[in-house]
């Protein structure tokens, strides 16, 4: 059961990574996604290898980084886990409802996050990602402790994505499904916020009609039944 649970998780995240490639959001081997997954050796995640085009990741590459004891984390496979592995595993232990985590390199996305600028109110739709704004983690080195940190706390506890200081997004849900659409919409406003900033910005939507918004979201569209993962 368990050995059939994780392929089809290794086959969905690769199916991912090719569609995060042809939606534009990442070239070559950018970017990185996981999913959670608790097996008999323990609980973790999955997670992309490092350097690695996505058009000759086999399912076999996939790492699986599992969570230990004393706080530490164990790697296992073939292949070396990618650089961002520590963000990854900070969102799993401190966020429960998340289960799948995405980074792009999205064009728009990336070039807003080196304004260094959180995306503001401008559409309602930046609060499907779970806030009044789409904020800008700070700026961190690739791969570190502090960018895991600083993307963790930025998050917070019910965000599903933000911008990373002259980087890119982070996005996540409850699954691929849902961290690859709050993807997409993370680089939609951006393209949107960017040229809407040539012609001088516009108006903003206000904090009580935001809140309102969020509170809509939570009763919008096909409801799932369960809890679901991967």
């Amino acid at each position: 059961m368990f050995e059939d649970k994780e392929e089809k998780g290794r086959e969905e995240i690769i199916d991912y990574a090719l569609k995060l490639s042809r939606a534009g959001l990442n070239v070559n081997s950018s970017g990185n996604l996981s999913v959670r997954f608790d097996s008999p050796e323990g609980k973790g995640f999955l997670i992309t290898p490092t350097g690695l085009p996505y058009d000759e990741t086999e399912p076999e590459d996939l790492v699986r980084i599992l969570f230990t004891d004393n706080g530490c984390y164990k790697a296992v496979g073939s292949r070396q886990p990618s650089s961002e592995w520590n963000l990854h595993a900070f969102l799993y232990q401190t966020r429960p409802d998340i289960n799948a985590v995405v980074h792009t390199h999205s064009p728009y996305a990336t070039m807003l996050s080196c304004l260094d600028e959180a995306i503001p109110p401008f559409h309602y739709m930046v609060a499907a990602v779970g806030g009044d704004t789409l904020p800008c983690a700070p700026y961190a080195t690739f791969g570190s402790v502090a960018l895991a940190e600083g993307c963790r706390d930025t998050l917070g506890k019910d965000r599903l994505g933000c911008l990373l200081s002259h980087h890119g997004s982070v996005a996540a849900g409850r699954n691929l499904k849902q961290a690859y659409a709050v993807a997409l919409e993370i680089e939609s406003l951006a393209r949107m916020w960017m040229n809407l900033k040539q012609i001088g910005g516009c108006p903003l939507i206000d904090k009580e009609e935001m809140a309102r918004v969020k509170e809509q979201f939570k009763t919008y569209g096909q409801q799932e039944k369960g809890h679901e993962e991967g």
